[in-house]
């Protein structure tokens, strides 16, 4: 079932938001040089990477690692990186990525493949054989702000309590973050 609604609602929403992930592609093109969409490498179900697209916020020189572990990462930001992170608008093109199966809108978000200590603390703890997702319960608890052992504890719990209904109450408090840009490195 949560395949399912993930497809539909994928679906849906990629023809809602097609033309703004076209006038965001435009923009990120013509204010910066480099690709539209930055693909990273990603820790997903059983471990296995794929690549994770997202709109480029950072400029093509910035190093491979998560945002707040870059001793400045203004310096990095594209023109307008700033405001599309901020906004989260660069998540837009994860859309396929729940479509082709490699995330859901729910779960633990996806490891970058050289976080090995949150990679080892989620394989010990069984999470690493849930399908990662969109946003999750460490999102809505903390995001970019929670050191790897809470994010973890996050994720354990939602492993634990996963069903049809947390998952809305996340998809819920997901979208009151977003607008409040709670939670996000920037």
């Amino acid at each position: 079932m949560k395949r399912i609604f993930d497809i539909v609602i994928a679906s849906m929403f990629f023809i809602a938001f097609s033309f703004p992930m076209l006038i965001i592609a435009l923009l990120v093109k013509t204010t910066s040089k480099g690709p539209v969409l930055y693909c990273s490498d990603r820790v997903g179900k059983n471990n296995v990477i794929f690549k994770m697209p997202k709109f480029r916020t950072m400029r093509v020189d910035t190093p491979p690692v998560a945002t707040h572990l870059l001793s400045d990462p203004h310096k990095y930001y594209t023109p307008l990186g700033s405001f599309i992170r901020r906004s989260s608008l660069d998540e837009l093109p994860q859309l396929y990525s729940v479509l082709k199966g490699d995330m859901s809108f729910v779960g633990p978000r996806p490891a970058l493949y050289n976080q090995d200590d949150l990679i080892e603390l989620r394989t010990k703890k069984g999470i690493h054989n849930i399908t990662p997702g969109l946003t999750g319960w460490a999102q809505i608890n903390g995001r970019d702000e929670l050191p790897i052992p809470v994010k973890v504890e996050f994720d354990e719990y939602y492993l634990k309590n996963r069903s049809f209904f947390l998952d809305l109450k996340i998809l819920w408090m997901t979208v009151v973050k977003v607008v409040r840009r709670e939670g996000v490195v920037h």
